[in-house]
């Protein structure tokens, strides 16, 4: 799957101005027509989900979708605070989305349209509905360790005695590498939050030497399929895809971080009720929930879809049951929207010692 993150350039940035002017913003007057702006990730990251999952519900409903790209959470908020709102529906991490909710920036789901007990309440917020579910996993080169013997625990991937190697991390506050840290050292999965950063750095430090970041999917892939970072705390559709493509990589489900992304509804969308009709169709709909899963391998909000998942996708998914029994627990992004600058701030300037 996906999961290139998460900060446009300021390059970026412009080039979603240019795209979205050229297409004419939100909703073109004069037209008659019906129009929904998508915003997401880019390239392949917006392609699939767009294609699987908003397409289908468009044609049906006469709608011509258009599109921006990518998600900028600043360019996000100067929309609402302006009142020029050119966005419908923007793909978005959950802490933000607590965040525009909490503002004012987004738009309230419609109970009396959206339908959320089809989906894990702990995926859900007042203003999000999950787009996707993945998973952070214990990824491992095979050539390196084998099946029978690696890391099964966050435990045994700080033991850099047993399973020796250099450790892979996503240099990203929210990339769960405070929890497995936490899980690591002892504390139980349910008692997880609030998070202890100060235990959780003094974790780190005893493996610090042996950490290597990275900061996309396509960098995770190249450190643990090339060997240099034997094992990677990973995105699970980064490492089913390497796999796929015949890298000598795979998945440790056990004590596997649960992670998803939202959309939400910018306030001030000239679109606004079709965004939610549109999320209302999208939730429902386990078939289109399905056909992205099985293009990028990450995971269906509602477990109807898993029937439709193709057997050699759906054991890489984190809702499967046998991989969802061994989850240690669901990131809590409530507790990120109030943390996430503090812990950033202090994640630099510690990797920068």
């Amino acid at each position: 799957m996906r999961h290139v993150k998460r900060v446009a350039t300021a390059a970026a940035a412009a080039s979603a101005v240019t795209l979205l002017a050229a297409c004419g913003g939100a909703a073109a007057e004069g037209d008659g027509g019906k129009e929904l702006t998508v915003v997401m990730w880019g390239g392949a990251d917006q392609e699939t989900p767009v294609s699987a999952g908003v397409q289908p519900w468009a044609d049906a409903a006469g709608v011509t979708v258009k599109q921006d790209s990518p998600s900028d959470y600043a360019k996000f908020r100067a929309q609402v605070e302006s009142g020029r709102v050119a966005w419908d529906v923007v793909e978005v991490e959950p802490n933000f989305a607590h965040t525009a909710c909490t503002n004012g920036w987004a738009v309230k789901l419609d109970a009396t349209t959206v339908d959320t007990s089809l989906v894990d309440p702990e995926t859900v917020g007042e203003c999000g509905a999950p787009l996707l579910e993945y998973a952070f996993t214990i990824g491992y080169n095979t050539e390196a360790f084998s099946v029978e013997n690696h890391p099964r625990t966050w435990a045994e991937f700080f033991d850099t005695e047993q399973f020796p190697g250099k450790r892979g991390f996503w240099k990203y506050a929210t990339g769960a590498m405070f929890e497995a840290a936490l899980l690591a050292d002892g504390v139980a999965p349910g008692e997880l939050y609030p998070l202890d950063i100060d235990r959780a750095f003094r974790k780190l430090d005893t493996i610090k030497d042996e950490i290597v970041f990275y900061e996309t999917g396509e960098q995770q892939q190249q450190l643990v399929a090339s060997g240099e970072v034997p094992l990677i705390q990973a995105w699970n559709g980064r490492i089913f895809s390497a796999a796929q493509e015949g890298q000598p990589v795979a998945n440790e489900w056990n004590e596997h971080l649960l992670s998803y992304d939202q959309v939400v509804i910018p306030n001030g969308s000239p679109n606004a009720d079709l965004a939610q009709e549109w999320i209302a169709w999208y939730l429902e709909n386990p078939k289109a929930q399905a056909d992205y899963a099985n293009a990028v391998a990450y995971g269906p909000v509602n477990d109807a879809a898993l029937e439709f998942v193709e057997p050699d996708v759906l054991e890489e998914l984190p809702g499967a049951p046998e991989n969802a029994a061994k989850r240690a627990a669901v990131i809590d992004y409530g507790y990120w929207a109030e943390h996430y600058d503090a812990v950033s701030e202090r994640l630099n300037e510690w990797a920068a010692r």
